[in-house]
């Protein structure tokens, strides 16, 4: 495998049913910058892709006249990836320097970046780039009401694309947009009215390689750097906070912030605990670790109960040598994660 491209980034596409994933989709692929990418579906049959843009098929793979590729997700998400290296490297495809993965509308995406994340195979080619998520401006509010999946799709984007926004009203954009914010405050939103979508604005979001040399580490972490504090603030708001029965207002994203060096025993204790205690509740962390002895900080990333190995980074991106965590949780308050970790005694996170 040694003559495959390193670092060939997926990207993760979903939204829930009917949210407009099949025009994102067929968008993205008629343009130029896309012209050698993959793309990996679950059906043919439901994306229904223009019947112009298949030039020739095969029992697994569909060639589009831009020069992308097509496939099918076969027995698994590996056995997929690990068949178009291979079909690549016999040149019986033309070469891939992106993947698009595109989910069911029900799809959780958790167990796509799982795959990405634990199988040492992939990780050797592939790193996730990121999650983008298609939402409905017309249907969503509802959705978010009986749907949790499509909470936790919203709940890991790096960029929502709102569809559908030529023929909603503008007031219920506005009001979904803020629910948004409430479920992600960060997300990056953008407005699709079914006119070419910005690519540029879609790839090289780099939000789970540290080793990228385009990763940036304060921009991953949210981060202002022109704050007067020296800590992070807890960053979830309380729009529609009067309905607690609504999808979406129990997940919240907080971040810790201690300045004085941690263990790497106290960073396992804690994690173990963690873990073992609320795993499926912690949707993901992701911090930076001063770690006692050591000149560089430690990244640490997670989705649910499955860690990134930790890495180091060359130098810390700033004076700023505290450490952060970032959480997104599920219905876990952050003083339950704060008085976690004071069980272990030796540092608070505050």
């Amino acid at each position: 495998m040694s003559s495959f491209p390193k670092n060939i980034g997926i990207s993760v596409l979903t939204g829930f049913l009917g949210s407009g994933k099949t025009t994102v989709l067929t968008s993205l692929i008629k343009q130029k910058q896309m012209a050698n990418a993959a793309i990996i579906i679950n059906e043919f049959g439901e994306v229904g892709l223009d019947h112009d843009l298949i030039e020739t098929t095969d029992e697994n793979v569909i060639e589009l006249q831009n020069g992308c590729i097509c496939c099918t997700i076969q027995d698994d998400l590996k056995t997929t990836l690990l068949n178009l290296l291979k079909k690549m490297e016999k040149g019986e495809i033309s070469p891939f320097n992106h993947v698009i993965i595109e989910t069911t509308g029900l799809a959780d995406p958790v167990p796509i970046i799982h795959t990405l994340m634990t199988s040492l195979d992939l990780q050797r080619i592939y790193s996730i780039d990121g999650v983008i998520t298609v939402v409905d401006s017309i249907n969503a509010e509802a959705t978010y009401n009986s749907h949790e999946e499509a909470v936790k799709q919203t709940a890991f984007a790096d960029r929502i694309i709102l569809s559908k926004t030529d023929i909603a009203d503008k007031g219920s954009v506005d009001s979904l947009t803020k629910r948004i914010k409430a479920i992600n405050q960060k997300v990056t939103i953008i407005k699709s009215d079914k006119s070419s979508l910005p690519v540029s604005e879609l790839l090289g979001l780099n939000d789970y390689n540290p080793q990228n040399k385009n990763w940036d580490v304060i921009k991953w972490l949210e981060i202002e750097k022109n704050k007067s504090s020296n800590h992070l603030h807890d960053h979830h708001d309380h729009h529609h906070k009067h309905d607690v029965n609504r999808h979406g207002d129990d997940i919240k994203t907080f971040a810790m912030v201690t300045s004085q060096p941690v263990s790497m025993t106290s960073v396992n204790f804690f994690l173990e605990l963690l873990m073992s205690q609320m795993g499926e509740n912690i949707l993901r962390i992701k911090g930076i670790l001063n770690i006692k002895g050591q000149n560089c900080p430690a990244v640490i990333h997670g989705v649910q109960h499955i860690f990134h190995p930790l890495e180091w980074l060359e130098k810390w991106p700033s004076e700023d040598k505290q450490s952060r965590l970032v959480f997104i949780t599920k219905n876990i308050k952050k003083e339950t994660i704060d008085d976690l970790f004071k069980i272990i005694g030796e540092n608070e996170l505050h």
